[in-house]
């Protein structure tokens, strides 16, 4: 469903991983985040499978983040094998994007917040970039989880604008973004700041703290 002056239409689609396709590419557009072709082909992949799985409704409790990604990179330390160490180090990486893509709001009231994800998620993915630089495997794959450890926080950005695209238009908690704002610099949040009549100032903040 998207909004547009105020009223909401459905958009017919071919596929999932169609309406993704778009999703991510107007959202990178919108947020000026360039990226290669399969950085964001891997990027409408996850969505994807998150949107056709049971994690997607794990994902939509992000309370429990913070035992699942120790979990997971326990799982990695523990493996016996490079390739279980790599999918356990991918699974982080995913799981992070997501929640804090489309759950970072939900994640106030929680015992961790966005920046947390943020963290763990462009780590995981920094050290599989160079986990699997000296495989088969990874000279496709490599390139791209580089990318996004580097750029981890744009596609947060990215994945939240995709969210607001597929649902009904409501106010933004400016205080809410603004606390993601400090905590992540996130050039969205910023953004919708400035349109909320707010200009983000960390000189403000630290004078206000004291």
């Amino acid at each position: 469903m998207r909004v547009k002056n105020g009223v909401e239409s459905i958009t017919t689609v071919a596929s999932l991983k169609e309406f993704f396709k778009d999703s991510v590419a107007e959202a990178m557009e919108k947020q000026k985040v360039a990226a290669d072709d399969r950085t964001a082909y891997y990027v409408v992949n996850l969505l994807t499978l998150f949107a056709r799985t049971e994690d997607v409704a794990a994902a939509q409790h992000p309370g429990r983040g913070f035992q699942s990604l120790a979990l997971m990179l326990a799982a990695a330390a523990q493996a016996p094998h490079a390739q279980e160490r790599d999918l356990a180090l991918q699974r982080v990486g995913d799981t992070s994007l997501f929640v804090a893509g489309f759950f970072g709001d939900a994640l106030a009231s929680k015992p961790v917040d966005v920046d947390y994800y943020i963290d763990m998620g462009g780590a995981a993915y920094d050290t599989l970039a160079g986990n699997m630089r000296g495989t088969i495997r990874g000279r496709a794959l490599s390139a791209v989880f580089a990318e996004l450890a580097q750029k981890f926080r744009d596609f947060v950005d990215v994945l939240a604008e995709v969210r607001d695209a597929a649902k009904s238009a409501s106010d933004h908690d400016l205080l809410r973004l603004y606390e993601v704002w400090l905590k992540t610099g996130s050039e969205r949040a910023a953004r919708l700041l400035r349109e909320g009549g707010i200009e983000p100032n960390r000189l403000l903040d630290a004078e206000t703290r004291h």
